[in-house]
């Protein structure tokens, strides 16, 4: 597998350890284990991921394959010759609905993928990636690189985020890429939501078809962004209607995270532990949660204990464990993912 260059020289650095530990991941939750031997090699003066698989690829293979977040081509060795594999891929857009929008402190494209795509590999509905729509919230969505991802999958996507100017600058990106673009699309919502006539944050809701067919056959999919405290997810998503949540958490360097209580704090820990027993309430009971942060301002074992104490069960071996990587001299970045288990029978 030849891995997709990035503008980030950092991550580009980290990209081929973070695709091994993935593809383990893709291979365990879908491909029935038949994924072995992950390594890497150069060929050509390229470098690559190499891996057996036990019987080959089948097509629906390699449309899961397609997926992995650095995957730019795949082949098969045929003696000492690489003959090309197609991929296919979920992508319903265009893909600048990704990349068009730059502002600092954006997540890296391929990470934020990375990170949906292993928290829905987590979900008890891993196996269902190619055809179940998936409903996906981030509840910390800055200007919605997560919240295009999961629309970009063909998902019902949702976000939220206390930050003004962010959602306004989301919501005017998005709107205006749509009507751009002229993909059908249904303004459902627009403006401030008010409860006992006081207004508690700014909602915009939409339906979006991928297509003209897509549209006429009813296959829309939902967009719902709020601007409000993550704390207060629940006065506005309801509980057990979301599949998997995927959160990049304040790294605590640029950007401090908030709480209602504490204001402003370096400290990602505070505001899992104001916010993630909200955010499992959400999910579904088979679902996951996703979580990325700055080691540097919170020990991973520590982040792992404000998981389990809001009821959710941490996925902490090998390669679960594979995804610690630097980003900058200040922030080295960690993959935290859990999943909800079913409630016990009576």
């Amino acid at each position: 597998m030849l891995i997709l260059p990035s503008s980030n020289r950092v991550y580009s650095g980290a990209a081929v350890e973070l695709t091994r530990a993935e593809l383990e991941i893709f291979g365990a939750a879908v491909l029935g284990g038949r994924i072995g031997e992950v390594g890497t090699a150069t060929v050509g003066g390229a470098r690559y991921v190499t891996f057996t698989a036990e019987g080959g690829l089948s097509e629906r293979d390699a449309a899961l394959l397609g997926n992995l977040s650095s995957a730019y081509a795949l082949f098969e060795f045929v003696g000492d010759l690489l003959r090309p594999v197609p991929l296919s891929r979920l992508d319903r857009f265009d893909d600048d609905l990704i990349t068009i929008q730059k502002y600092p402190g954006k997540t890296n494209e391929q990470f934020t993928k990375l990170l949906l795509n292993v928290s829905l590999l987590a979900s008890a509905w891993a196996g269902d990636l190619l055809t179940r729509r998936f409903r996906v919230l981030d509840p910390l969505c800055g200007r919605g690189t997560t919240v295009n991802q999961a629309m970009m999958y063909g998902f019902d996507a949702a976000g939220l985020d206390r930050d003004s100017k962010d959602f306004e600058a989301y919501q005017a990106f998005l709107t205006t890429w749509l009507k751009r673009k002229r993909i059908k699309h249904r303004v459902l919502e627009s403006g401030p939501v008010r409860r006992e006539r006081k207004v508690v944050g700014r909602r915009l809701r939409l339906e979006v078809a991928a297509s003209k067919e897509a549209q006429k056959a009813g296959d829309v999919q939902s967009v719902d962004v709020v601007n409000a405290d993550t704390t207060r997810v629940g006065e506005f998503f309801r509980p057990e209607t979301v599949d998997v949540v995927v959160a990049d958490a304040p790294y605590g360097v640029q950007h401090g995270s908030r709480t209602a209580e504490t204001g402003l704090a370096r400290d990602p820990l505070a505001l899992l532990t104001a916010a993630a027993p909200g955010w499992a309430r959400l999910l579904r009971p088979g679902g996951a949660l996703g979580i990325s942060w700055n080691t540097n301002v919170a020990r991973r074992d520590d982040a792992a204990e404000r998981l389990a104490a809001a009821g959710l069960t941490v996925l902490n071996t090998a390669p679960w464990r594979a995804f610690t990587h630097r980003v900058d001299q200040s922030i080295v970045r960690d993959v935290l993912v859990a999943h909800k288990p079913p409630p016990h029978p009576r």
